[in-house]
């Protein structure tokens, strides 16, 4: 069994807990150990920039440092979350910002933790393999399109994930599944993010742009892996029916809740059942659960 620091975030114990709930379930079916940081925080994706630039480093340098202590790899499910603690990484290595932050943090980053995400993680060819084992729901019949988001591979210097055009990483993982991932060209465009709260028209306008392609090409599912993504592409689905009059119904899901089904886990272990755009339906009709 290989052991990883777990380092969840905010969204994943609010808005966003089936992410969670499914990843640790199918890692734990894979022998892989999630062990959660102790005592992380937020990592200031969304308010520390607005406060100063040492803050903006010091919030997630914090949890490098707790993370340092355990001594694991890290894998970081959300995004946002891995972006800021690559960023507090690269702006740490800066001899002005490297001493602000020994003074802030009361001891010094040894820059000696490594940072992933977990769908780098998971998409490892040994755990690949013991995926493959454990599949014993092909996905048959599902059509996803794998949407990416703007923040898992950009920029490319700093997280270090894929290709930042055409990432191909959760397309191998679905096909794997048994999936027939459809490919399209908005994989990496934006779905408006934080957004939504600020200026709702330019959300609704992204997401809605998003769906409506994912339609056009013939997927019947879109497959994600960011918490922001999949509130916007799955709340606001009844929102864009109102303003646009264009009802998608369209399931939203993360990679680690399909993961699970393929491994035989029920819709409502995965919290599947929460999601508010109905998402258990197509994979019924499909004979998967």
């Amino acid at each position: 069994m290989t052991t990883y620091s777990y380092y969840p975030g905010c969204s994943l114990e609010g808005t966003s807990k089936e992410y969670d709930r499914s990843a640790r379930l199918v890692c734990q079916a894979l022998g892989v150990e999630l062990q959660e940081l102790e005592d992380w925080n937020c990592c200031g994706a969304s308010s520390g920039h607005h406060v100063s630039a040492l803050l903006n480093v010091a919030v997630p340098a914090r949890n490098l440092l707790i993370a340092e202590k355990a001594g694991l790899t890290v894998t970081v499910p959300c995004p946002a979350c891995y972006l800021r603690l690559k960023e507090a990484q690269h702006e740490a290595r800066v001899p002005a910002m490297q001493a602000q932050l020994t003074q802030v943090l009361g001891e010094p980053l040894q820059d000696e933790v490594t940072v992933e995400l977990l769908l780098a993680t998971l998409s490892q060819p040994s755990v690949l393999a013991e995926m493959q084992r454990k599949v014993v729901k092909p996905l048959q019949g599902l059509k996803p399109v794998s949407y990416y988001g703007c923040l898992m591979v950009r920029p490319p210097e700093i997280v270090q994930f894929d290709d930042p055009e055409d990432p191909r990483s959760m397309d191998r993982l679905l096909t794997l599944l048994g999936a027939a991932v459809i490919d399209w060209p908005f994989k990496t465009e934006c779905c408006g993010g934080s957004l939504t709260f600020a200026r709702e028209d330019i959300t609704l306008k992204l997401s809605r742009d998003l769906l409506a392609a994912a339609k056009e090409r013939g997927a019947n599912c879109v497959v994600v892996a960011c918490p922001l993504c999949h509130s916007n592409l799955d709340t606001r689905q009844g929102h864009i029916a109102k303003k646009y009059g264009e009802n998608y119904a369209m399931p939203i899901y993360y990679f680690t809740e399909l993961m699970g089904i393929a491994f035989g886990l029920s819709p409502q272990a995965l919290l599947i059942d929460k999601h508010l755009t109905e998402s258990v339906g197509l994979l019924k009709s499909l004979g998967l659960v």
